[in-house]
């Protein structure tokens, strides 16, 4: 199961969080949901003007598109975009990291600044969906959702990568774990606590936007569900894929 079947066998309609919306991959299907209401950030303007135009013109009413990065606090925040051999690597860029001195004379480092926004500012009362892809600023994001994600109980898929910084897989589920959220991975429609996650053999990848190497296979979409229903999601999600309980390791 990928990360949107995963939305799509556990959605309810509500609204529906999309962070690091880029050219509309998640945020165009969410809106085709029956019933749902998206939010979708994307904080880079070269991406934010793609996804206006994938949407059109008027852009759906049920649909809000914000060029704003989210995090743990108002105001304002640099972007750093790799730019390799002259070519920007959008989905690289992060208000988390710079890219400064990394991968020598192939890679560029252009900054942009960007509006910063908290996700309990929008006082939400009907999220049900996140999907979080915010290059190594997840923690960020969430502590500053807290509020939202204590009243609403959304379900989550986050993408979260030691490369792009270091402790994070530790990290955020342990604050998700604070919150009352189980941290789930998925590799061949296997669900597994985080607990058994093996870093050393699923998740190694070079920090170097020049040097193209990750571990095979490589795992770094997790799924948070809230502890109180999260042995019925997971049977949903089982069910979903045609399968049944967690194996053990292959």
């Amino acid at each position: 199961m990928d990360e949107l079947g995963f939305h799509h066998a556990l959605y309810a309609p509500g609204t529906v969080l999309d962070v690091g919306a880029h050219d509309g991959a998640f945020a165009l299907p969410f809106a085709a949901l029956p019933g749902a209401r998206v939010l979708a950030f994307e904080p880079l303007p070269s991406a934010f003007a793609r996804l206006r135009a994938a949407f059109g013109d008027p852009v759906p009413a049920h649909v809000e598109l914000r060029g704003e990065a989210l995090g743990d606090c108002e105001g304002e925040a640099v972007l750093s975009v790799p730019v390799l051999d002259g070519v920007p690597q959008e989905q690289w860029a992060s208000t988390a990291k710079g890219y400064a001195g990394v991968g020598g004379a192939r890679v560029e480092e252009r900054r942009v600044a960007v509006p910063v926004r908290r996700l309990d500012g929008f006082g939400l009362r009907d999220l049900t969906a996140v999907k979080l892809d915010a290059e190594g600023a997840e923690y960020e994001v969430l502590r500053g959702a807290r509020e939202t994600l204590l009243r609403c109980r959304p379900v989550l898929s986050v993408e979260i990568e030691e490369r792009h910084r270091p402790g994070s897989t530790w990290a955020v589920p342990a604050f998700l774990d604070a919150l009352g959220y189980d941290t789930y991975w998925e590799h061949w429609d296997e669900w597994r606590p985080m607990a058994e996650f093996d870093r050393a053999l699923m998740h190694r990848a070079s920090p170097d936007p020049a040097v193209f190497e990750v571990s095979d296979p490589y795992v770094f979409v997790f799924y948070a569900l809230p502890r109180e229903r999260a042995g019925e999601m997971l049977a949903r999600l089982r069910a979903a894929a045609g399968v049944s309980g967690i194996s053990g390791r292959r």
